[in-house]
């Protein structure tokens, strides 16, 4: 095993141990994966970003995309070390002007999400991050977001995946 692989092992080591379980939250029978842990600590939050942004430095992108709220969180920063922009999709109603949404569902609901109109270059690269991958649902219709202002999607990135979930 190379310096380089270890590294990489204990720095994902450290990140998931950062990352809380909470039972039962939103609703009963959701298992909540709280990241807050791992933005609280400077060093594992920075690792993260860190991590983030070298995974898809050689893509391309010319722009990144993060999902509320801890999309938001994760995917500035990896803009910053990226050198692009960043593009929000947010909940139903937060953003102003005209904007573009779509409906879709959660492991526990239903719910909306929305970009600002002409926020994607058509032909621009995208990146698309946000802290977890559960369903899919979520990044999916961020990716049809992307995909209806002309924006190709170079890569997804997430913190967490929950393989026991169909995302």
């Amino acid at each position: 095993m190379n310096g380089g692989t270890q590294r990489d092992e204990h720095l994902a080591a450290r990140i998931k141990s950062l990352i809380r379980a909470v039972p039962d939250f939103p609703i009963p029978g959701i298992r909540f994966r709280d990241v807050m842990g791992l933005t609280e600590d400077a060093a594992g939050f920075r690792a993260a970003t860190m991590a983030l942004a070298d995974r898809f430095r050689g893509a391309g992108a010319e722009v990144v995309v993060g999902i509320e709220s801890r999309g938001f969180i994760f995917g500035a920063p990896v803009a910053q070390q990226l050198d692009v922009g960043f593009v929000p999709v947010r909940k139903a109603g937060k953003l102003p002007g005209e904007v573009s949404g779509v409906d879709y569902e959660l492991e526990y609901g239903s719910a909306r999400v929305e970009m600002q109109a002409g926020a994607i270059t058509p032909g621009a690269r995208v990146l698309l991050i946000d802290d977890l991958l559960a369903t899919g649902g979520t990044a999916a219709a961020a990716v049809e977001l992307i995909r209806g202002q002309g924006g190709v999607v170079a890569g997804a990135g997430f913190v967490v995946d929950l393989p026991e979930l169909p995302g």
